[in-house]
Protein backbone atom coordinates (compact mmCIF):
# COMPACT_ATOMS: atom_id res chain seq x y z
CA UNK A 1 0.00 0.00 0.00
CA UNK A 2 0.86 3.44 -0.46
CA UNK A 3 1.39 6.67 2.16
CA UNK A 4 -2.02 7.01 4.28
CA UNK A 5 -4.09 9.64 1.87
CA UNK A 6 -6.64 12.06 3.97
CA UNK A 7 -10.19 10.93 2.20
CA UNK A 8 -11.86 13.37 4.51
CA UNK A 9 -14.01 15.61 2.09
CA UNK A 10 -12.59 18.64 4.21
CA UNK A 11 -8.98 17.72 3.39
CA UNK A 12 -6.48 20.77 3.73
CA UNK A 13 -4.48 19.96 0.43
CA UNK A 14 -7.80 19.58 -1.71
CA UNK A 15 -8.78 23.68 -2.69
CA UNK A 16 -4.81 23.22 -3.82
CA UNK A 17 -6.12 20.39 -5.98
CA UNK A 18 -8.74 21.71 -7.51
CA UNK A 19 -6.82 25.27 -8.69
CA UNK A 20 -3.80 22.89 -10.48
CA UNK A 21 -6.64 21.03 -11.99
CA UNK A 22 -7.47 24.82 -13.58
CA UNK A 23 -4.40 25.49 -14.28
CA UNK A 24 -2.62 27.36 -11.23
CA UNK A 25 1.00 26.31 -10.34
CA UNK A 26 1.28 23.12 -7.82
CA UNK A 27 3.12 23.97 -4.87
CA UNK A 28 6.06 21.68 -3.57
CA UNK A 29 4.66 21.08 -0.47
CA UNK A 30 1.16 19.47 -2.34
CA UNK A 31 3.13 17.16 -4.49
CA UNK A 32 4.54 15.47 -1.96
CA UNK A 33 1.59 14.85 -0.02
CA UNK A 34 -0.58 11.35 -0.35
CA UNK A 35 -3.38 13.24 -1.83
CA UNK A 36 -0.93 14.46 -4.65
CA UNK A 37 -0.49 10.79 -5.64
CA UNK A 38 -4.15 9.75 -6.08
CA UNK A 39 -5.33 13.46 -8.19
CA UNK A 40 -2.11 14.31 -9.87
CA UNK A 41 -1.89 11.70 -12.54
CA UNK A 42 -5.31 13.05 -13.64
CA UNK A 43 -4.89 16.09 -14.41
CA UNK A 44 -3.44 16.02 -17.75
CA UNK A 45 -5.44 17.36 -20.35
CA UNK A 46 -5.23 14.96 -23.92
CA UNK A 47 -4.07 15.61 -27.28
CA UNK A 48 -4.51 17.56 -29.76
CA UNK A 49 -7.66 15.69 -30.83
CA UNK A 50 -9.01 13.89 -28.34
CA UNK A 51 -9.32 14.59 -24.05
CA UNK A 52 -8.39 13.10 -21.10
CA UNK A 53 -9.74 10.13 -20.14
CA UNK A 54 -10.69 8.95 -16.92
CA UNK A 55 -12.10 5.40 -16.12
CA UNK A 56 -14.14 4.40 -12.73
CA UNK A 57 -16.04 1.46 -11.55
CA UNK A 58 -16.54 0.15 -7.91
CA UNK A 59 -16.81 -3.24 -7.43
CA UNK A 60 -17.07 -6.03 -5.14
CA UNK A 61 -14.33 -8.71 -3.89
CA UNK A 62 -15.52 -11.28 -6.60
CA UNK A 63 -15.78 -8.63 -9.49
CA UNK A 64 -19.50 -7.49 -9.27
CA UNK A 65 -21.13 -4.60 -9.62
CA UNK A 66 -24.68 -5.14 -8.27
CA UNK A 67 -27.27 -8.31 -7.42
CA UNK A 68 -28.64 -9.83 -9.73
CA UNK A 69 -32.20 -7.56 -9.34
CA UNK A 70 -29.59 -4.61 -10.14
CA UNK A 71 -29.00 -3.11 -6.62
CA UNK A 72 -25.87 -1.54 -6.58
CA UNK A 73 -25.93 0.90 -3.74
CA UNK A 74 -23.96 1.08 -2.05
CA UNK A 75 -20.95 -1.28 -2.76
CA UNK A 76 -18.65 1.58 -1.83
CA UNK A 77 -18.00 3.05 1.00
CA UNK A 78 -18.62 6.79 1.97
CA UNK A 79 -14.52 7.59 1.19
CA UNK A 80 -15.07 5.81 -2.04
CA UNK A 81 -18.07 8.55 -2.87
CA UNK A 82 -15.97 11.06 -1.85
CA UNK A 83 -13.45 9.82 -4.47
CA UNK A 84 -16.08 9.58 -7.25
CA UNK A 85 -17.40 12.79 -6.06
CA UNK A 86 -13.62 14.49 -6.26
CA UNK A 87 -13.15 12.63 -9.93
CA UNK A 88 -16.15 15.03 -11.07
CA UNK A 89 -15.05 17.97 -9.87
CA UNK A 90 -11.52 17.79 -11.37
CA UNK A 91 -13.11 16.96 -15.06
CA UNK A 92 -15.00 18.91 -17.54
CA UNK A 93 -17.19 16.55 -18.51
CA UNK A 94 -18.77 12.86 -16.97
CA UNK A 95 -19.75 10.36 -19.38
CA UNK A 96 -22.60 7.80 -18.99
CA UNK A 97 -24.14 5.07 -21.21
CA UNK A 98 -27.98 5.19 -21.74
CA UNK A 99 -28.75 2.13 -19.58
CA UNK A 100 -27.01 3.76 -16.79
CA UNK A 101 -28.83 6.65 -17.07
CA UNK A 102 -32.16 5.06 -17.59
CA UNK A 103 -31.60 2.34 -14.69
CA UNK A 104 -30.10 4.51 -11.79
CA UNK A 105 -31.24 8.03 -13.28
CA UNK A 106 -28.51 9.79 -11.49
CA UNK A 107 -27.24 13.16 -10.90
CA UNK A 108 -23.77 13.44 -12.04
CA UNK A 109 -22.93 16.05 -9.69
CA UNK A 110 -20.61 17.34 -7.75
CA UNK A 111 -22.16 17.30 -4.16
CA UNK A 112 -19.94 15.46 -1.46
CA UNK A 113 -17.09 17.86 -2.00
CA UNK A 114 -16.32 21.55 -3.41
CA UNK A 115 -15.65 21.90 -6.47
CA UNK A 116 -17.15 22.87 -10.26
CA UNK A 117 -19.94 20.71 -11.20
CA UNK A 118 -18.89 19.20 -14.75
CA UNK A 119 -20.97 18.74 -17.99
CA UNK A 120 -23.01 15.71 -18.37
CA UNK A 121 -22.68 13.52 -21.49
CA UNK A 122 -24.88 10.81 -21.82
CA UNK A 123 -24.53 8.06 -25.03
CA UNK A 124 -27.91 7.52 -26.04
CA UNK A 125 -27.99 6.24 -30.06
CA UNK A 126 -31.73 5.58 -30.41
CA UNK A 127 -33.18 8.52 -28.18
CA UNK A 128 -34.31 6.55 -25.22
CA UNK A 129 -33.51 8.41 -22.35
CA UNK A 130 -36.68 10.24 -21.16
CA UNK A 131 -36.70 13.90 -20.69
CA UNK A 132 -37.68 13.49 -17.60
CA UNK A 133 -33.91 11.93 -16.49
CA UNK A 134 -31.91 14.02 -14.05
CA UNK A 135 -29.58 14.23 -16.50
CA UNK A 136 -31.22 16.54 -18.43
CA UNK A 137 -32.03 19.35 -16.00
CA UNK A 138 -31.61 22.56 -16.48
CA UNK A 139 -29.56 23.66 -13.91
CA UNK A 140 -26.40 25.68 -15.18
CA UNK A 141 -24.77 22.95 -16.35
CA UNK A 142 -24.09 22.01 -19.72
CA UNK A 143 -25.78 18.86 -20.96
CA UNK A 144 -25.02 16.87 -23.71
CA UNK A 145 -26.47 14.23 -25.91
CA UNK A 146 -24.71 11.74 -28.46
CA UNK A 147 -27.38 10.35 -30.89
CA UNK A 148 -27.94 9.09 -34.46
CA UNK A 149 -31.79 9.63 -34.10
CA UNK A 150 -33.37 13.35 -34.35
CA UNK A 151 -35.83 12.61 -31.21
CA UNK A 152 -35.78 16.18 -29.39
CA UNK A 153 -34.54 16.96 -25.90
CA UNK A 154 -35.40 19.37 -23.78
CA UNK A 155 -34.49 22.81 -24.34
CA UNK A 156 -30.67 23.98 -23.86
CA UNK A 157 -29.47 20.38 -24.16
CA UNK A 158 -26.99 19.95 -26.77
CA UNK A 159 -27.32 17.11 -29.29
CA UNK A 160 -24.15 15.63 -31.03
CA UNK A 161 -25.15 13.51 -34.06
CA UNK A 162 -22.91 10.44 -34.91
CA UNK A 163 -22.99 7.43 -37.35
CA UNK A 164 -23.02 4.37 -35.29
CA UNK A 165 -21.44 1.08 -36.56
CA UNK A 166 -22.62 -2.79 -35.27
CA UNK A 167 -21.57 -2.35 -31.45
CA UNK A 168 -23.01 1.06 -31.69
CA UNK A 169 -20.48 4.33 -31.12
CA UNK A 170 -16.97 4.04 -31.76
CA UNK A 171 -15.06 5.15 -28.58
CA UNK A 172 -13.13 7.34 -30.69
CA UNK A 173 -15.95 9.28 -32.68
CA UNK A 174 -17.33 10.19 -29.20
CA UNK A 175 -14.41 11.64 -27.95
CA UNK A 176 -13.16 13.70 -30.74
CA UNK A 177 -17.01 15.39 -30.83
CA UNK A 178 -16.73 16.37 -26.82
CA UNK A 179 -12.65 17.29 -27.77
CA UNK A 180 -14.24 19.44 -30.52
CA UNK A 181 -16.94 21.22 -28.17
CA UNK A 182 -14.63 22.09 -25.70
CA UNK A 183 -13.84 19.14 -23.06
CA UNK A 184 -10.28 18.38 -22.46
CA UNK A 185 -10.78 16.23 -19.20
CA UNK A 186 -13.63 13.89 -19.28
CA UNK A 187 -14.95 10.85 -16.78
CA UNK A 188 -16.00 7.52 -18.31
CA UNK A 189 -18.65 6.92 -15.34
CA UNK A 190 -20.21 3.78 -16.54
CA UNK A 191 -21.85 1.74 -16.64
CA UNK A 192 -19.66 -1.29 -16.88
CA UNK A 193 -20.23 -2.08 -20.87
CA UNK A 194 -19.94 1.65 -21.31
CA UNK A 195 -16.50 1.43 -19.89
CA UNK A 196 -15.13 -1.84 -21.03
CA UNK A 197 -16.24 -0.46 -25.11
CA UNK A 198 -13.41 2.05 -23.66
CA UNK A 199 -10.95 -0.05 -22.44
CA UNK A 200 -11.32 -2.29 -25.33
CA UNK A 201 -10.27 0.48 -27.85
CA UNK A 202 -7.33 1.92 -25.71
CA UNK A 203 -9.23 5.10 -24.61
CA UNK A 204 -8.61 4.91 -20.71
CA UNK A 205 -5.51 6.56 -20.01
CA UNK A 206 -6.10 6.01 -16.42
CA UNK A 207 -8.48 3.60 -14.91
CA UNK A 208 -9.74 3.61 -10.87
CA UNK A 209 -11.03 0.40 -9.63
CA UNK A 210 -12.58 0.79 -6.08
CA UNK A 211 -12.89 -2.87 -4.61
CA UNK A 212 -14.79 -3.39 -1.55
CA UNK A 213 -14.71 -5.94 0.92
CA UNK A 214 -17.85 -7.95 0.50
CA UNK A 215 -18.18 -11.19 -1.82
CA UNK A 216 -21.99 -10.91 -4.04
CA UNK A 217 -21.00 -13.98 -5.38
CA UNK A 218 -23.82 -13.46 -8.42
CA UNK A 219 -24.92 -10.28 -10.80
CA UNK A 220 -22.83 -8.44 -13.37
CA UNK A 221 -19.86 -8.04 -13.52
CA UNK A 222 -17.41 -4.80 -13.51
CA UNK A 223 -15.02 -5.02 -17.32
CA UNK A 224 -16.21 -7.07 -19.65
CA UNK A 225 -12.95 -7.21 -22.69
CA UNK A 226 -12.51 -9.46 -25.62
CA UNK A 227 -11.62 -13.32 -24.95
CA UNK A 228 -7.61 -14.19 -24.81
CA UNK A 229 -6.49 -17.29 -25.00
CA UNK A 230 -2.92 -16.90 -22.50
CA UNK A 231 -2.16 -14.35 -19.73
CA UNK A 232 0.69 -12.76 -21.74
CA UNK A 233 -1.83 -10.78 -24.13
CA UNK A 234 -3.66 -9.82 -20.22
CA UNK A 235 -3.41 -6.21 -19.31
CA UNK A 236 -0.51 -5.33 -16.93
CA UNK A 237 -0.67 -1.58 -16.33
CA UNK A 238 1.67 0.10 -13.81
CA UNK A 239 -0.77 0.67 -10.62
CA UNK A 240 -0.38 2.02 -7.27
CA UNK A 241 -2.85 0.82 -4.56
CA UNK A 242 -4.55 2.70 -1.73
CA UNK A 243 -6.58 1.80 1.31
CA UNK A 244 -9.70 3.33 2.30
CA UNK A 245 -10.64 4.00 6.05
CA UNK A 246 -14.24 1.86 5.48
CA UNK A 247 -12.03 -1.20 3.71
CA UNK A 248 -12.07 -0.31 -0.07
CA UNK A 249 -9.00 -0.17 -1.83
CA UNK A 250 -8.41 1.84 -4.93
CA UNK A 251 -6.32 0.50 -7.75
CA UNK A 252 -4.99 3.47 -9.81
CA UNK A 253 -4.11 1.89 -13.05
CA UNK A 254 -2.03 3.83 -15.64
CA UNK A 255 -3.13 2.48 -18.30
CA UNK A 256 -1.49 4.75 -21.35
CA UNK A 257 2.37 3.83 -20.19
Amino acid sequence: MNAIVDWDRNAPQWPAILAAAHGEPVPPALMASPLWQVYGPVLKKGGASVPFVIGQIGQSLDGRIATPSGHSHYINGPAAIVHLHRLRALVDAVIVGVSTAALDDPQLNVRHVEGPQPARVVIDPNGRLPQTAHCFRDDGVRRVVIQTVDTARPPGVEIVKLETGASGFKPVDVLLALKEIGFNRVLVEGGAYTLSRFVTAGYIHRLHILVAPLIIGSGPTGLNLPPIKKLEAAKRPPTQVFQMPSGDVLFDCAMDS
